[in-house]
């Protein structure tokens, strides 16, 4: 199983890319949106971009815009998406109440680029059209050619950008260059790509309690320690935590640390959007998140028994995630290199990640020797490090006991 998400090209009059919409996509129609419920499909597509891929990997340096219906318009969860980086697409099948309205002009304030999906000019879009939504997308395909300039001449009044949705062939792009449009989308440009990376869920229902916990203002240690009953849920919030904070200037060093930095305002946003994303309990039983929650924790009481905590009373969290983060590359087609691009970590934890160097670098490939039964190794690493190698396995059983619960 993948994950998937589509992107096309939003390009300026002088043809460079200002923007990307976001599209919903999944395994059985990847070259098209196979939309079974809007709200479920804009909220994986949210959580795929947040979590799964990252900001940076999808979007780069531009906006992306998302679909959203009136459920999702008007919800808190919506607000967990950075108002510099996103926009809003409004569906045209959203009803436009004074609710719809008053929300809109809220978001606007918020620093939120509004735009009309597939629009057709209509009076009941008035206080909309007068300085709320900026862009208004025209689908030039089924416009008739002969009534593009009224639509144009309409809207020309109200202080937005049009945009050319559709433009498929150089003939029809020369012609909406001619009437003026702002911005333009269409094949000609680009066909919509699909980015994919392997999927790695972990149980909804941890999901699930994760959201009583916070709904119940649970405190941070309980939200810590449900979290990392899901190997895949850490990875995930620390795609977060750089997805959200662009512009990141402190490093990452622990799981807590990455709440922390989120928020738990936000964190109740993101998993009110996996909530509505989830359309059954995806409980695996996979042997890799297995091996990941062993190491985690072995390396994580294995820190312990080192000078390290005593440097630094966080350390055994550091190791805990290093362990996680270790185990990517036998989930993900894509190198460790390619891992930490998305993430803002310590560079011990980069030394020890990529290259097995400095003391955590030092900790996980003995870990490593341990798994693989590699014990004559392991003891000489051991005595140079002045560590019973009774200890180290009882680390390792605690890890066991803790994943398992023996």
């Amino acid at each position: 199983m993948e994950y998937m998400i589509g992107r096309q090209a939003i390009v300026s009059k002088s043809e460079e890319i200002v923007a990307y919409e976001l599209l919903f996509r999944t395994p059985r129609a990847p070259d098209r949106a196979d939309v079974p419920d809007d709200v479920r499909a804009t909220s994986k597509t949210i959580l795929q971009t947040l979590s799964c891929f990252g900001t940076r990997a999808i979007m780069g340096r531009h906006r992306g815009f998302v679909n959203v219906d009136a459920e999702l318009l008007m919800s808190d969860t919506l607000e967990i998406l950075p108002p510099t980086l996103f926009g809003l697409e409004l569906l045209e099948t959203m009803a436009i109440t004074p609710q719809v309205v008053e929300r809109c002009r809220e978001l606007k304030a918020k620093g939120y680029v509004l735009s009309l999906d597939d629009h057709v000019y209509h009076p009941r879009y008035a206080e909309l059209y007068d300085g709320v939504v900026s862009v208004i997308k025209i689908d030039v395909l089924e416009t008739d050619p002969d009534a593009l300039p009224e639509v144009m001449e309409r809207f020309r009044r109200f202080p937005v950008k049009l945009l050319a949705e559709k433009v498929d062939t150089p003939e029809r792009y020369q012609e909406c260059q001619r009437l003026g449009f702002d911005l333009f989308q269409g094949y000609i440009f680009s066909q919509p790509s699909v980015m994919r990376k392997r999927r790695w869920d972990g149980s909804a229902a941890v999901i699930f309690k994760l959201m009583q916990q916070l709904t119940d203002d649970a405190d941070l240690d309980e939200v810590e320690r449900t979290i990392k009953e899901s190997p895949p849920l850490v990875y995930k919030i620390l795609i977060l935590v750089n997805s959200i904070s662009m512009g990141l200037r402190t490093k990452v060093a622990t799981l807590r640390h990455a709440i922390v930095m989120i928020g738990l305002q936000q964190l109740r946003r993101w998993v009110q959007l996996a909530v509505f994303a989830t359309e059954e309990d995806t409980c695996l039983n996979d042997p890799v998140m297995d091996l990941a929650a062993v190491r985690a924790v072995f390396l994580e009481e294995l820190v312990r028994l080192t000078p390290l905590v005593r440097k630094d009373r966080n350390a055994p969290d550091e190791g805990y995630m290093i362990g996680i983060l270790s185990i990517l590359t036998k989930v993900y087609d894509i190198s460790m290199e390619e891992i930490l691009k998305n993430l803002h970590l310590p560079d011990e934890a980069i030394d020890a990640l990529l290259r097995r160097e400095g003391d955590y670098g030092t900790l996980l490939n003995l870990v490593e020797m341990v798994e693989n039964l590699e014990f004559e190794e392991a003891a000489d690493r051991l005595e140079s490090m002045e560590i019973p190698l009774m200890s180290v396995l009882d680390c390792q059983k605690k890890a066991y006991s803790w994943r398992f619960g023996l």
